[in-house]
């Protein structure tokens, strides 16, 4: 019964649903754990200048609500899916990059870059990608010669 309705989801939801609906329940419980046992601010001191991390969990928590919602949405309405993941990832991306000139924080290069290439790029990579991008295989022919 269970594989029944993953597989009823499944079709519902298609490949951008799906990756929106993992996006955004990851986005979701990454904001939670800033929320509930908040990390060190490690080059995260531009985004602590205007709150802390855990006014800043919230970024994360209402745009992984907001993917997560997106992905019931039908393909050309999930854009705001797609926005809202890319946000939180592109703030602390901007935050590193700030620590790093800054020289505050050396390691935010490499963290900015893993933001970057994990999570921005592979985002913008699945907003372009179509829904069924790869055509049915043709059916032979019976019967004709």
């Amino acid at each position: 019964m269970p594989c029944r309705a993953a597989r009823r989801l499944h079709r519902a939801l298609g490949r951008r649903g799906v990756f929106l609906l993992i996006l955004g329940v990851g986005k979701s419980c990454y904001g939670l754990s800033f929320l509930l046992t908040p990390p060190t601010d490690g080059g995260l001191q531009l985004l602590t200048r205007f709150g802390d991390l855990r006014q800043w969990s919230w970024l994360w928590i209402v745009c992984g609500l907001t993917t997560l919602g997106s992905a019931f949405l039908r393909i050309g309405r999930d854009k705001l899916g797609f926005l809202a993941a890319l946000t939180p990832p592109t703030v602390w991306t901007i935050a590193y990059v700030y620590a790093v000139f800054a020289g505050g924080y050396s390691r935010g290069g490499f963290v900015a870059l893993w933001y970057l290439t994990s999570h921005i790029g592979v985002i913008c990579w699945a907003a372009t990608v179509p829904e069924y991008s790869v055509p049915p295989a043709p059916r032979p022919q019976r019967g004709r010669a």
